[in-house]
């Protein structure tokens, strides 16, 4: 068996999706996601013009020498881009052996874990009665976990909450839009809505936030420790993850749980973090973090140190990336949450898959591969759309962190 046929399909149902789509000479085929938010024809150029080529004729069962051709065989290694192409491939091998063996793809690493996947919704509003709402919504349909997300007064908009009704997608123009954020409004808001969550909803729901990598090591402490009456699950993304070590001082000053990585690419951007136990759940995913392959590296290290997996999955990634983490999230034994955000009707349209959500749980396809699939004719309705991410300024007009 070899691969004769290697399309790289952009589509935009109400986001811009990258899908990779192999075919071997026998007729069967994989889907991989290489949707990288903001910067989807970076990787659909670097797919066509340098991986695709040097995919045909190759033997798509040998996954793991084709990972360490396109990962060692680049000199240029790593990065955002180069590491989401690396995913497409690998991850549409994974459906093929899934095909091949008549097995869905978690059987193939290593049975199941768990008998479902716990997830957690978004729950976000532009103030804390609003968000109160939004928590009992999502309880009032079965899930275990949320998390928690609200405008701060005297701010215009606040990342994580959307417009009522519309599925959250922050890529809103094609050249960025820009925000203002205030940390000290922040800093005193957060603790006060989580107070009113706790007391509404009891000890027992699981509370998220996400701090999207807008604080320093101290200010993150300051927030953690304030928290920490509130028990929350995990504290996201506090700061800027290239500075590993401001993790220390914040490990040095609240036991509030931490949750990192879903801009990691490797190993190597999390490995300190892991291995000094500096966090507790690595939040990095199978389509920018190499696929299922490397995915399950990183897993595994995380694994031997009591830090727990909690893979991003909002809409920016495809149902074909969502049903390869399902699979991962069944079989490894260190499995803590997956993100979740349901999809438009467009999207589901597009990428018709068998994965379903069940009192709190998802439970991937039980049909032989990943369980999900491109309609190609459907995709090509709905054309690229130029969307970038905003940007973020201080009320004195200095970039920060988006």
């Amino acid at each position: 068996m070899r691969i004769a046929d290697a399309r790289v399909i952009v589509t935009c149902p109400g986001r811009n999706f990258v899908t990779l789509k192999l075919v071997t000479d026998d007729g069967v085929t994989g889907v991989g996601d290489a949707t990288l938010n903001g910067r989807e024809l970076a990787v659909a150029a670097y797919l066509t013009d340098h991986v695709v080529p040097a995919l045909i004729g190759r033997d798509p069962a040998r996954i793991e020498d084709t990972w360490q051709y396109l990962y060692r065989g680049a000199y240029w290694r790593r990065g955002p881009v180069t590491m989401t192409a690396v995913a497409a491939v690998d991850t549409a091998l994974w459906d093929i052996k899934g095909k091949v063996a008549g097995l869905p793809v978690y059987q193939l690493l290593g049975g199941r874990s768990r008998e479902g996947v716990t997830v957690y919704g978004h729950a976000s509003a532009a103030d804390t009665d609003g968000v109160l709402a939004e928590v009992a919504r999502f309880t009032g349909q079965g899930y275990r976990a949320v998390r928690v997300q609200t405008g701060v007064p005297g701010l215009p908009t606040t990342y994580g909450v959307g417009k009522p009704g519309i599925v959250y997608e922050p890529a809103d123009a094609a050249i960025p839009s820009e925000a203002v954020w205030d940390t000290e409004r922040y800093l005193d808001h957060v603790p006060r809505v989580f107070a009113r969550v706790r007391a509404e909803f009891g000890p027992h729901l699981k509370l998220l936030h996400d701090v999207h990598h807008r604080l320093t090591p101290i200010e993150a402490a300051r927030l953690g420790k304030s928290l920490e009456p509130h028990a929350l699950t995990w504290l996201e993304d506090p700061v800027p993850a290239e500075l590993q070590e401001g993790y220390r001082l914040i490990r040095r000053h609240t036991t509030t749980p931490l949750a990192v990585g879903e801009v990691f690419n490797t190993i190597w951007d999390c490995e300190l973090l892991i291995r000094e136990q500096l966090i507790d759940y690595v939040r990095a995913t199978v389509v920018h973090a190499g696929g299922i392959t490397h995915l399950r590296r990183i897993f595994d290290l995380a694994a031997l140190h009591h830090v727990r997996t909690g893979s991003h999955g909002a809409t920016d990634l495809s149902p074909v990336c969502l049903s390869a983490a399902l699979h991962l999230d069944l079989a490894v034994p260190n499995f803590g949450l997956q993100e979740y955000m349901p999809h438009s009707e467009a999207t589901d349209a597009v990428f018709p898959h068998g994965y379903r959500f069940a009192d709190g749980y998802l439970h991937p396809a039980e049909t032989p591969g990943l369980g999900v699939d491109i309609d190609e004719e459907l995709a090509a309705r709905y054309p690229y759309q130029a969307a970038s991410l905003p940007v973020n300024r201080l009320p004195d007009g200095t970039l920060h962190s988006w």
